[in-house]
Parts: structure tokens; C-alpha cells; sequence
């Protein structure tokens, strides 16, 4: 973690000159848009095997209205369908979990106030009148809600709050125009395929999860709310830019088939 410490502030001294007291703020925000560009393969990945599991999801459907008393045969046969395809029911997945300690390290070094045993540098400067290292209740008892500082985290909040809803209006239409991820993790959860029970019910929670980010941001210190709306705001466009290329795709396939797209 204290690799990417010295990254960043050697990030933050480059763009001094162009951000003055806020280049921290900047470096930060810098710094989370390399790693997430780093980790974009991961996420490439990801979306295939989602486009994977919605292909089969029809024959999955299909043998579970086949075998569906069998759970034994059910379960074997849908593992050979996905072994014959070269892919399996968790495709995606590792990609994604694979992000997660770096998520993790990068939040740490984000809010925590030591690194190795030393004051975190980091949270020593400031976003406009704001310190890095300070907290939203910090903010409302200098100055109150409309203060230089709760300002700075009102910005923040709005920020985080419109890429929320955006996210969770995406996920509302697709779930309600039957998703082919939703189709595939709830098809894969009644074929009794391990891990789709717990899939089919995120599919279900995870549009609210997009909110839950405004509350972090409420409570932890500046620099980790930079961090959050950061990382959120480039998970969204990211995905919504990966969906549309793969349904672009969908229709140059349809339309080389002889079949209208809609």
C-alpha cells in the first residue's frame, strides 16, 4: 500500500502547478482511473461470460423443464451443456472477484490515517476548502451544510447520488425487459448449478447496492469518498459502453442472418 502512497504523491507533485492545494485531490482521482484502466480487461472479461451464460440460458430453461424432477440428471446434464459450450455457470465472476483486493487496498489507502506506521500524507491536503482527511460531520460542525467545507461534500453527495440513480434506472429497465443476466442466474439457480441461488438474488438487491455508496461517502474521510465516486462513476459508464458494443454486436449478427434488428 505504500507503493501506490508514493505513487500518488508523486502524481500530486506533478500536477501542483496546474491544481495548487487540490493536486492531491486531483492525483487521487488520477490514480483510481489508471487502476480501473488496468483492471478493464478483468471487466471485458467479465461481460463475456455474461453474454455467455445469457446464450444458454434458453437450453438451460430447457432441460430444466426436461429433468426438472431428476435434480441429479438436472445438474449433470446442465454441466455438460456449459462444458460443451467451453464455458461454465460462473463465467465473469473470478474476473470481477479478482478486483476486489485491489479495491480494498486502494480504499485503505484512502481512508486510513496511518500507512506503515506513519501519518498518511495523503490525507493532509485539501479539495477546495476541504481537508482529505476530514469527515462530512467535520464539515457540518465548521461552517454547517452551505460552509466552504459542506459545500466541497454537497458536490460529492450530488455526484454520487446521479450516477446511483442512473445505475439503478439502468438495472430496473433491464431487469423489467428480462435481462439475460437475470434470465440466465435465475435459469442456472433451478437447475440446481452451484453459486446461481446466490446470483439470481444479487441480480435482485444489486440496483439498491448502488446507493449504499452515498453512505459510505457520508462517513468516511474525503479522500475515500474521491476514491468511491471515482471508482463508481467509471464502473458505470464502463458497463453501460461494454453492454451497448455487446447488443451492437447482437445486431450486426441478426442483420448478417437475414434478421431485422429491432
Amino acid at each position: 500500500m505504500s507503493v501506490f502512497a508514493a505513487l500518488v504523491s508523486q502524481l500530486a507533485s506533478v500536477l501542483e502547478p496546474l491544481f495548487a492545494s487540490s493536486a492531491t485531490a486531483a492525483a487521487i482521482v488520477l490514480f483510481t482511473l489508471g487502476v480501473r484502466l488496468a483492471l478493464h480487461p478483468l471487466t471485458r472479461a467479465a461481460v463475456r461470460g455474461e453474454k455467455a451464460r445469457a446464450r444458454l440460458a434458453p437450453h438451460v430453461a430447457e432441460l430444466r423443464r426436461k429433468h426438472g424432477r431428476d435434480p441429479e440428471r438436472l445438474q449433470r446434464a446442465t454441466a455438460e451443456l456449459y462444458a460443451r459450450e467451453g464455458t461454465s455457470p460462473l463465467a465473469g465472476c473470478l474476473p470481477m472477484l479478482l478486483q476486489l483486493p485491489v479495491f480494498f487496498v486502494m480504499y485503505r489507502l484512502f481512508s486510513a490515517s496511518e500507512i506503515g506506521g506513519r501519518a498518511n500524507e495523503l490525507l493532509g491536503d485539501r479539495l477546495f476548502a476541504a481537508p482529505l482527511g476530514g469527515h462530512w460531520a467535520d464539515a457540518l460542525r465548521d461552517g454547517g451544510p452551505l460552509g466552504a467545507q459542506g459545500i466541497v461534500y454537497a458536490g460529492l453527495f450530488t455526484l454520487i447520488a446521479a450516477v446511483a440513480t442512473w445505475t439503478y434506472l439502468r438495472a430496473r429497465r433491464a431487469m423489467a425487459a428480462g435481462a439475460p443476466d437475470a434470465a440466465a442466474a435465475e435459469a442456472g439457480a433451478g437447475a440446481g448449478m452451484p453459486g446461481m441461488p446466490a446470483m439470481a438474488g444479487m441480480a435482485k438487491v444489486l440496483p439498491l447496492l448502488s446507493f449504499g455508496t452515498l453512505i459510505t461517502a457520508a462517513v468516511v474521510p474525503l479522500a475515500a469518498g474521491l476514491y468511491l465516486v471515482t471508482t463508481t462513476t467509471w464502473a458505470a459508464a464502463e458497463r453501460a459502453w461494454l453492454l451497448r458494443s455487446r447488443d451492437r454486436g447482437r445486431g450486426r449478427g441478426r442483420e448478417r442472418e437475414g434478421v431485422p434488428g429491432r
